[in-house]
This record gives C-alpha cells, sequence and structure tokens, in this order.
C-alpha cells in the first residue's frame, strides 16, 4: 500500500527530467497516473516504465494553452482512470533571452501563456470537479527565479512569480473546500530544459555566467539527485499530511514540518 492508493494524478510535461520523475514516483506510491504533453513518443515511453514497475498510467497528447484541449485530454483521463485527486503543473520554456526591448514579443508572450494560461485552465478545469468532491491537490512547479530579478530573463522569472501568485489566490478562494494547492522550486537538474538553454545563442549572449554555471553541473552525478527530492517532496505534499501549508511556495531545502509547526503556533496565537 502506497501513500497515494487509489488516487488519481495528473502530470503535465511528463515525458521527461522532473514530470517524468514525479509521475513515476507517484505510481510507485500507488496512484494511476495520466500523463500529459505535446509528444507522445516520450510519454509512452513513461508508461511503458511504469507499467513495467507494476504502476497505471495513460497517456494523452494535449496542448496546454488551449482550453478546448485540456477539456479533452480530463474527458479521456477520468473515463478511464477516474475522477482526479492530484494535479501537477509543470510544463514550463527557459526562454526568450534578452533584453525586453529586444526579444520577440510573440516569443516573450507566448512562454506566459505556457507558464501562466496552462495551469489557469488546468485549475479552470479540474477544480470544479475537486470542490464538489471535497478533495483535490494541486502542485505547480515553479522555480526560485520567482524570488530573483534577473536581467536578460524576465520571460521566465515573470511567468514563475505569476505562478506563484496563481496557487495563492486558489488557495485563499479554495478555503473550507477540501482541497489544497503549493508551489515548488525543484531542484536543480540538466533537464532537457537546462541543455536548450546552454545551447541558445540568446542565452548565451546575454547569460554566460549562468551557462556556464549549467555547463559544470551538466555531468554532475549529484546533480541529478533532485530528481528524487523533488519527486519525494511532491507524494509529501500529495499525501495532504501539509494541507495546512496550502498556497505556499516551498524549495527543496525548506523544511515543511517546520513551516507546518510554525502555522499551527501562529494559528494558536
Amino acid at each position: 500500500m502506497g501513500v497515494l492508493d487509489g488516487q488519481v494524478a495528473l502530470v503535465t510535461g511528463a515525458g521527461r527530467g522532473f514530470g517524468r520523475a514525479i509521475a513515476e514516483r507517484f505510481a510507485a506510491e500507488g496512484a494511476k497516473v495520466a500523463l500529459l504533453a505535446r509528444s507522445l513518443a516520450e510519454l509512452e515511453e513513461v508508461e511503458h516504465a511504469i507499467a513495467a514497475a507494476g504502476g497505471e498510467a495513460v497517456t494523452v497528447r494535449c496542448d496546454l494553452t488551449n482550453p478546448d484541449s485540456i477539456a479533452h485530454a480530463v474527458h479521456a483521463v477520468e473515463t478511464v482512470l477516474g475522477p482526479l485527486d492530484l494535479l501537477v503543473s509543470n510544463a514550463g520554456v527557459p526562454g526568450p533571452f534578452g533584453p525586453l526591448w529586444d526579444v520577440v514579443a510573440e516569443e516573450w508572450w507566448r512562454a506566459q501563456e505556457i507558464h501562466i494560461r496552462a495551469p489557469f485552465l488546468l485549475m479552470h478545469h479540474i477544480l470544479p470537479g475537486m470542490i464538489e468532491r471535497r478533495r483535490g491537490r494541486v502542485i505547480c512547479v515553479s522555480a526560485k527565479a520567482a524570488r530573483i530579478v534577473a536581467p536578460h530573463l524576465s520571460a521566465y522569472c515573470t511567468g514563475k512569480i505569476a505562478q506563484n501568485r496563481l496557487v495563492a489566490e486558489a488557495a485563499a478562494e479554495l478555503a473550507g473546500t477540501g482541497v489544497s494547492t503549493f508551489a515548488i522550486d525543484p531542484g536543480f537538474v540538466p533537464t532537457q530544459l537546462a541543455r536548450d538553454t546552454m545551447e541558445d545563442a540568446a542565452a548565451q549572449k546575454y547569460l554566460g555566467a549562468m551557462v556556464e554555471r549549467l555547463r559544470e553541473r551538466v555531468d554532475d552525478p549529484a546533480a541529478k539527485d533532485d530528481l528524487a527530492r523533488c519527486a519525494q517532496r511532491c507524494v509529501d505534499l500529495a499525501s495532504g499530511r501539509y494541507d495546512a501549508l496550502s498556497g505556499g511556495y516551498y524549495e527543496l531545502p525548506d523544511d515543511l514540518d517546520e513551516a507546518l509547526a510554525l502555522k499551527a503556533a501562529e494559528s494558536a496565537s
């Protein structure tokens, strides 16, 4: 019996990196997992890996910026697996890179569609069912970029801070419904997103120091540890143990038990 036994989870961007790690760990903990992304090839590889380990998963191609595509995907998932208990919004893009006045405006806005529109549309479609059933948890994979000002990284920083505020607003509105929302920083792993950043000419031009740091860590075996740590953090939040922290943003070094105790002390005072 796993911590998530019997629950149904939907994980976006599940074909690789953090999304895959989260999906596989959820399945190992007993959840039935829906894998969403634009590329079915990667998703099917994850589905096969989960099945080989004794878990249950389905794959659905979805454009997360399109409400009709999301509605179709959620309907397909719930028809096969049942009502959703867990949502992990993980899809993201790193660029475009450069000064606000130099980046292609359409590319900058497209990044916001993925960072902001996608999790909004997912919650807009999925939360009513969770509220009706009075159970559910949403985890938005954000980043440390949400709390920094990084020149030439405005699309990413803006998108991530908006994600955190979206999670906080949702939590305030969901108070008393039995549904919780969280934002997390997943840590650092040389995922394909990081590799795409390293190969991007604009990133090399404007963010040379960051690119060098990425290159230094790309072959560091210890860097991959954050995949497991991120997956564990998501399991912990999905378990229900930390529902009182709904609306918060948490990084891997943060002690959730300490945060829970502090929250309880504040409520008692």
